[in-house]
């Protein structure tokens, strides 16, 4: 791949990248000052469409076009709902923007809900990102200081606000209505749907969601044009109608048994393998990788013969997983065992599930109990066929739960068995503390 110069995390290192001042002094708020003289809301709407940005949150659906769904001429209040829920296991893509870059991303969510009409934006933060949070506020209080925030911004006729909400540590939060339930004051149940946010949201409003590195995105898709945007990334395949591109970079979270553990922005579609090897640095201890999750715990799992695979929207569903997801890769070595990666993944989901839909709240809990029990060395070879038919059964997908967190818990586990099967087979035939995995921790341990 050819170099490559970061967009997002280009100010990660300067001084004062987290000060008003030294934001300004790298050009911020040009953008916004120039589309609120110079573009109307629809302006900006239609560049951001125009652009093919899809929502990096994990579903990947086009950004301008959710704007578009907000019912026209509506009296308002309209409403911004800012997703940093960032819950998915070994995701941390916001985190480091929030932390680091904040008015980057106050900028992008000033300039979005300028698009869509937008009085207030609700910034609802993970419980767990108290620095995040602190650093946001502090950047949320310069702007009201600054007169950047509030009435007539910049001398224009738009006028925001913007509140920081902390949440209460629930992953189902991440998703879009269990939020705004959450920001109502109320359990974080996930709503049917429809009626969507954008016709009826927070306190039954029309309401935008969009995640912080979406709304990073669009100032410098502003700036620099969508054409711009289209110049990097994959664009889609002509074969598949559905395809709607995976324009631009994106922040790649990089865990596990890797040498160099971290985060990168690449432009969408680079391999799992240069992923791994180049900006992971390889796998640790001199090991091999048995394989990976390619995009947060709820894509699935992919084999080492996988790692071709581009890491956009579309290359790891072509090997049987969700999809990309957050970007969150972790790499699991050949020493580890498939066993336990998986019931730590259905401890997770069976912790997180909110219990509102019984397909979800039961099956969760099921495939935990099944997966403790082959742990135990008391699994049976019937378990595997059960545990893959629970995992095909629950979810949105095949329209058996509200919202999409039982199709993130059964993935992982019908993708487990799918593709380590003789490993389960080998475990459950021999007990803990066997099978191929036990065997290569012996040698490594023996030097061998």
């Amino acid at each position: 791949m050819a170099a490559f110069e970061p967009v997002l995390l280009r100010r990660l290192n300067r001084p004062e990248c987290k000060t008003l001042e030294g934001y300004r002094a790298d050009g911020g708020y040009r953008t916004l000052t120039r589309a609120l003289k110079e573009m109307s809301p629809d302006q900006v709407t239609t560049v951001v469409k125009d652009s093919g940005l899809r929502g990096r949150g994990g579903a990947g659906f086009p950004t301008g076009l959710k704007w578009t769904f907000l019912p026209k001429g509506h009296p308002g209040p309209v409403f911004l709902c800012v997703n940093c829920d960032e819950s998915e296991p070994c995701t941390f893509n916001n985190r480091y923007l929030i932390e680091c870059d904040p008015h980057q991303v106050l900028e992008g969510i000033i300039l979005a809900s300028y698009a869509i009409r937008a009085s207030a934006a609700y910034f609802y933060v993970r419980y767990e990102y108290g620095k995040g949070m602190r650093t946001m506020q502090r950047a949320i209080d310069e702007l009201y200081a600054a007169g950047m925030l509030g009435k007539n911004i910049l001398g224009s006729e738009f006028s925001l606000d913007v509140v920081v909400h902390r949440g209460a540590a629930a992953y189902i939060c991440g998703e879009e209505t269990g939020l705004i339930e959450s920001l109502e004051g109320k359990r974080a149940w996930p709503r049917i749907k429809p009626p969507f946010p954008a016709i009826e949201g927070a306190f039954r409003k029309p309401t935008i969601v969009n995640n912080p590195e979406t709304l990073a995105n669009v100032v410098h898709i502003v700036e620099r044009g969508g054409e711009w945007f289209k110049s990097i990334g994959v664009p889609p395949d002509p074969k598949n109608p559905r395809d709607a591109g995976s324009y631009g970079s994106k922040l790649y979270c990089i865990s596990g048994h890797v040498n160099k553990p971290g985060i990168v922005e690449l432009p969408m579609g680079v391999t799992l393998r240069e992923l791994l090897e180049v900006h992971g640095g390889g796998v640790w201890k001199g090991r091999k990788a048995k394989g990976a999750i390619p995009g947060g715990n709820s894509m699935g799992f992919c084999t080492e013969p996988e790692f071709d695979i581009p890491l956009d929207f579309n290359g790891p569903g072509k090997v049987g997983c969700l999809g990309l997801g957050t970007a969150a890769v972790t790499v699991f070595d050949e020493t580890t065992s498939i066993v336990d990666v998986l019931h730590n993944l259905c401890r997770f989901f069976a912790h997180e599930s909110c219990g509102q839909c019984t397909p979800c709240r039961e099956g969760t809990a099921w495939m935990l109990k099944i997966v403790e029990r082959i742990k135990r060395g008391q699994g049976r070879l019937e378990d595997l066929a059960i545990l893959e038919e629970v995992a095909d059964k629950i979810g949105i997908m095949p329209g058996t739960t509200i919202c999409g967190l039982a199709d993130g818990a059964g993935w992982p586990v019908k993708t487990a068995i799918r593709k380590f099967r003789d490993e389960f087979k080998a475990y459950l035939r021999e007990g803990p503390g066997k099978g191929p995995s036990a065997g290569m921790r012996l040698q490594m341990a023996a030097g061998h």
